[in-house]
């Protein structure tokens, strides 16, 4: 996944959030595995994500997501999980409702975003 798009730069920053969450610590093998990549691709979009102030890698190599690139994180998983309810209720199933959820989340506008969280959370 080439990082050159704001579509994958907030894959792999959410991928760093939900890692994180799950393990407790990041590394580039770690987002290597998540995606299914090579490391060199990994360490690619990382060095990008580093230049662009995202995230912040120490001397043993764990990656810790900066302010700036948590936010931008925080932001894209909610956007996620609020899809995945929605497609969920419109009864999709959720292998699908994932992968959907995956696409549409880079691509809605703030509008009907916070429509769709509206009505997620109308229950």
């Amino acid at each position: 996944m080439s990082i050159n798009t704001n579509e994958s730069r907030e894959d792999y920053l959410e991928s760093i959030l939900v890692i994180k969450r799950e393990k407790g610590a990041v590394r580039s093998i770690d987002i290597a595995n998540h995606f299914g990549y090579s490391r060199p691709s990994i360490s690619r979009a990382v060095g990008l994500l580093r230049k662009d102030e995202l995230v912040v890698v120490d001397d043993s190599g764990y990656i810790e997501l900066t302010p700036k690139g948590m936010e931008m994180a925080k932001g894209v998983y909610s956007r996620h999980r609020t899809l995945i309810r929605f497609l969920n209720k419109l009864g999709v199933s959720p292998e699908t409702a994932e992968a959907d959820a995956c696409r549409i989340e880079h691509i809605l506008s703030e509008e009907s975003m916070d429509r769709i969280k509206a009505f997620v959370n109308a229950d």
